[in-house]
């Protein structure tokens, strides 16, 4: 069930590599609730551009779900984004401080993925299915691993926050006019609609269409991150106008990738969606970062096929590792 927008078919995984555990359960098991409890009231985001903005969005966010009072761990671009949207009765948490086990809301998890293990760890027992993820890159053996796949919320984030404090850059391309931005899970709709109030745009997915919505954002970090830390960590703008043609070909190459490795097929014209979102961040920086999150997914299938399905791929990490351009490790 997808809200405010036609579902995509994702086929039925095949193959999949048994060490990712990319079996669809553990893959994506999200269901959508049609109905939360709506919120005793909400307080209007500190920057009257991003509520000016908000309020037509809202207008428009045809969901039974309101926002609702939430507890954010982080306090950086997201976190604060989140807290200046959010609604009474939020706990806004920090490094080590701990989740309310009696608060009845969802749990926005807004840091670094180096930090999830221990947020998990320290999380109350009965707040774990309260859980939000919004980190990019390939969560799910984690999920797994502490019973989490079929309960947690999952979110792609696509807007983007230049600095704290800034109004956002939605999601939003000449290609998917209704932004990129998607979550699948218990908290799905009262995640879009604190999102909405920021002027964002935000799908509710059910489980299939989510999954294809991941693997493209996975790909797209990959791949712009990827060749633009190869140039000399060039804008994603300079990616698209001088290397554009290298960038497009990895991007299929990746796309494949996930079949084998998830027998997950996207849907054709994946490079042009890419593109189109990369015009809307032209001016981020690129690096290759949190490896083990990202990039060795793709790494670890074309170390465990017969046939490399993404050479292009494992020929830039491998290269620029032995010219000292870039630093990465595989994890044992």
């Amino acid at each position: 069930m997808e809200h405010n927008l036609t579902s995509g078919q994702v086929r039925q995984p095949q193959g999949a590599i048994s060490k990712w555990s990319m079996d669809r359960t553990a893959l994506c098991g999200f269901v959508c609730v049609p109905h939360l409890a709506r919120s005793q009231g909400t307080r209007l985001c500190s920057t009257r551009h991003m509520c000016a903005r908000g309020a037509a969005v809202r207008s428009t966010l045809r969901m039974e779900a309101q926002d609702v009072a939430a507890v954010i761990v982080g306090k950086g671009r997201i976190g604060s984004l989140l807290e200046q949207c959010g609604s009474q009765g939020d706990v806004v948490l920090g490094r080590g401080e701990q989740v309310p086990p009696e608060h009845t809301g969802p749990v926005y998890i807004c840091t670094r993925n180096d930090d999830l293990q221990a947020i998990i760890e320290a999380c109350p027992e009965n707040k774990r299915p309260d859980l939000v993820f919004l980190q990019n890159g390939m969560l799910q053996p984690l999920l797994a691993k502490y019973g989490l796949a079929q309960t947690a919320t999952l979110a792609n984030v696509y807007f983007a926050v230049a600095k704290k404090g800034e109004p956002p850059i939605d999601g939003k391309t000449d290609t998917d006019s209704d932004g990129l931005t998607a979550a699948s899970g218990k908290w799905a709709p009262a995640f879009a609609a604190r999102v909405a109030k920021a002027g964002m745009s935000c799908k509710v997915l059910d489980r299939d269409a989510f999954e294809k919505s991941s693997f493209e954002k996975l790909i797209w970090i990959c791949a712009w991150m990827l060749v633009g830390a190869t140039h000399g960590g060039i804008t994603v703008g300079q990616v698209e106008k001088e290397h554009r043609e290298q960038v497009c070909e990895l991007i299929e190459q990746l796309g494949r990738a996930v079949k084998v490795g998830a027998g997950v097929v996207l849907a054709d014209g994946l490079a042009e969606r890419s593109c189109a979102y990369s015009r809307t961040v032209a001016h981020f920086p690129t690096a290759l970062k949190e490896f083990p999150w990202r990039n060795n997914f793709f790494y670890q299938i074309s170390k465990s096929a017969t046939e490399d399905p993404c050479p292009l791929h494992t020929e830039l990490l491998e290269s620029g590792k032995a010219n000292g351009i870039l630093s990465w490790e595989a994890p044992q």
